[in-house]
């Protein structure tokens, strides 16, 4: 069977992020906004894939999963298609500042910058924005300063007449210092900090003599893997601090610069850094780290924007002083972000001043930076309930978050848990155990999002609330294996991996064959961020070779290789919107008994084999019915969503009838059910 290389496919997802900025029906100031998410996509692309690649590189493998070559080959293909998206990507961003200007907002340099909004650049400049530079004279006799891989820079040439060059490093700010917006009159104006430096050269480096000096961006790009040492010594927490603080010094493995950048100040910096011109330098515009993009002004402009969607309220929880006896009563189906995530704070609130409640379990892979849901749990303490937290420290990119919120945990009396060895905990669980002497009222959460109030805002996810007890009670024993390391438990309805997750599913889909077997209809379902598994993409390839309709929405990562003109059984598509899809479900035919789960895992080996990941299965026929709309408002839809198959072109998908817009369509629906 013929797959897609993982990391192309990736890249593929990529270039559909970048349609996003290029595509004119979404808001202007919006399209910048995607540059900065593709931008930030690629950043974490080469912290971590494309460093994957460089160290089978140095292993000397031969083959790699999913490509005909080796890993130079495919090191070599991942570049020249970066560098045709980069092309697209410079080309998109002149094109939107060309766009700016019928909206009366200009982009300025240091060269354009005069008269009266120079003179207010400048008044800004001295009060505001200097205090944050501090430059760096590079010398050849003093080791080179180490770079943050997070940063982007300047690099200055210093001419003076009669003298050797000299070099330095200015770090340009980011986020929303990026930018400086002036007005005047109905105009907006604005200048990126990259050009505001330019311009004030001659200030920051007044006692420096030159005759000329010119500065030009670069960015650096380390392996963000985590080496993480065992030692006897530590404890898990300690290992993780200690690897977080080598993951600073990693192997590079880009180097993005300015193409006007001078040879010998070129030179001097991949000398420095103890890089190959060609095998990590890559040549790209006057500016980098587009991610500070996604905090791009709207310049007051609010008709270039997305319009406002607050969450909307759920019938059953808004205005519902106990929850959680709601919860005993009738499963509660949450779809966020068009849903509010503010119940799950306050069930949290309200069970930690219940008096049946003694228990709270949760296991939390990313957290806000200031998180409601950790601030909940810390009243919890405080009314003297046992907190119990699996806390995943590896969860890439937060671990430092992470640790914080973990040791203050600790402090007010939680027991924290640092998951389990050499499996990561991905599932996104919560125990509230409820009793009382008329029994057991127990509450358990099922989710495929973090409990994150930041990202549930734009990322879409599925959340079961339940009082069932063949759930209830299988997630207190999730919990038990967890607390002790592994303890056999066998699940009748929840998929576990790496208990019985990757079993029950080819064991559903099987199912299905049987059924086109005996001549009765077969059908699959399934919502995914990733499919990569070589055994699940086989499995659903059988399914539909035999018959089995098969209908697939995967965000992101694709590698199974189909055609959905040649294989009219087997169709995927991908929808990339405003809001992040990041729900996954599985909905099997099971002739006319569907068969319904909502749960954390990617059908990816990772998921399946070295993480512990939670499904469970919805019995509520409402729910069910829910779920079903949801995936009908997807697959009907054609605005935001391109067909997936071998050839890799993210075509739009056209169908009969006048454009559906799906995340626009889903969120009139739940706004129609408020009331």
């Amino acid at each position: 069977m013929k797959t897609i290389n993982r990391e192309l496919s990736w890249l593929n997802f990529n270039a559909r992020v970048l349609q996003e900025a290029l595509d004119a029906r979404v808001p202007l100031i919006e399209r910048f906004r995607f540059l900065g998410i593709y931008s930030n996509n690629l950043d974490e692309f080469f912290r971590v894939r494309v460093a994957e690649v460089r160290r089978l590189i140095g292993l000397k493998k031969k083959k790699i999963y999913g490509y005909d070559g080796s890993p130079e080959d495919l090191y070599k293909e991942l570049r020249k298609v970066v560098l045709h998206q980069q092309d697209l990507f410079e080309s998109c961003y002149e094109n939107l500042i060309e766009l700016l200007k019928e909206e009366k907002v200009y982009t300025l340099n240091e060269d354009t910058l005069d008269g009266a909004l120079s003179e207010m650049a400048t008044r800004y400049f001295n009060e505001h924005f200097k205090h944050m530079l501090f430059p760096i004279i590079l010398d050849r006799k003093a080791s080179f300063p180490e770079l943050r891989d997070d940063a982007i820079y300047l690099a200055v040439k210093i001419q003076k007449k009669g003298n050797p060059n000299r070099y330095a490093l200015v770090q340009i700010p980011s986020g929303k210092n990026r930018f400086l917006v002036l007005n005047e009159g109905e105009n907006s104006y604005f200048i990126l900090a990259d050009d505001l430096i330019r311009k004030h050269l001659g200030s920051i480096f007044s006692i420096v003599p030159y005759d000329k000096i010119s500065a030009y961006t670069f960015k650096f790009t380390r392996d963000a893997e985590l080496d993480i040492e065992d030692s006897l010594g530590e404890s898990y927490s300690e290992k993780i601090e200690r690897s977080l603080k080598k993951r600073k010094k990693g192997v590079p493995v880009r180097f993005v610069f300015d193409e006007t950048m001078p040879e010998d100040l070129l030179k001097y910096l991949l000398d420095c850094l103890k890089l190959g011109k060609t095998a990590n330098a890559i040549p790209g515009g006057r500016y980098h780290n587009f991610k500070d993009f996604l905090q791009f002004p709207d310049f007051n402009r609010k008709h270039l924007v997305y319009q406002p969607q607050p969450a909307n309220p759920h019938p059953d929880l808004e205005n519902n002083r106990q929850i959680l006896n709601t919860l005993v009563k009738k499963d509660v189906f949450l779809h966020f972000p068009y849903q509010k995530f503010e119940y799950i704070i306050d069930v949290l609130r309200e069970a930690a001043i219940d008096p049946m409640v003694s228990e709270i379990k949760i296991n939390v892979y990313r957290l806000a930076p200031d998180s409601q849901v950790m601030r909940a749990l810390i009243a919890a303490i405080l009314n003297r309930k046992q907190v119990v937290v699996v806390m995943e420290l590896q969860a890439r990119f937060d671990e430092e978050n992470n640790l914080k919120w973990s040791n203050q945990l600790e402090e007010y009396g939680a027991k924290v848990i640092f998951g389990v060895p050499n499996l990561k905990v991905h599932s996104k669980l919560l125990y509230i155990k409820r009793q009382s002497k008329q029994g057991d009222f127990s509450i358990a959460y099922i989710g495929t999002g973090n409990f994150n109030e930041r990202s549930s805002k734009i990322y879409t996810d599925f959340a079961l609330l339940t009082g069932n007890k063949r759930v209830v009670g299988e997630v207190a024993q999730v919990f038990k294996l967890l607390e002790n390391n592994l303890e056999r438990v066998s699940f009748r309805n929840l998929l576990v991996s790496p208990i019985n997750y990757r079993k029950k599913l080819l064991s559903l889909i099987d199912k299905e064959i049987s059924f086109v077997k005996t001549g009765k209809f077969g059908s699959i379902k399934i919502k995914l961020n990733n499919l990569t598994d070589p055994e699940m993409i086989q499995k659903i390839v059988d399914a539909s070779e035999a018959g089995v309709k098969v209908d697939m929405i995967v965000r992101g990562i694709c590698c199974l290789k189909t055609n959905y003109k040649k294989n009219p059984n087997l169709t995927v598509i991908s929808i990339v919107d405003r809001y992040l899809e990041h729900a996954r479900c599985f909905v099997f035919g099971n002739g006319e008994n569907p068969i319904y789960y909502i749960g954390s895992a990617d059908l990816m080996e990772r998921n399946l084999d070295a993480r512990i990941e939670v499904a469970t299965p919805i019995f509520d026929r409402n729910i069910q019915e829910e779920i079903d709309a949801v995936l009908d408002y997807q697959w009907r839809g054609t605005v935001k969503s391109r067909w997936i198959d071998s050839d890799m072109k993210n075509e739009y998908r056209k169908q009969d009838g006048p454009p559906f817009h799906a995340q626009q369509n889903l969120y009139l629906r739940y706004q129609s059910l408020k009331d």
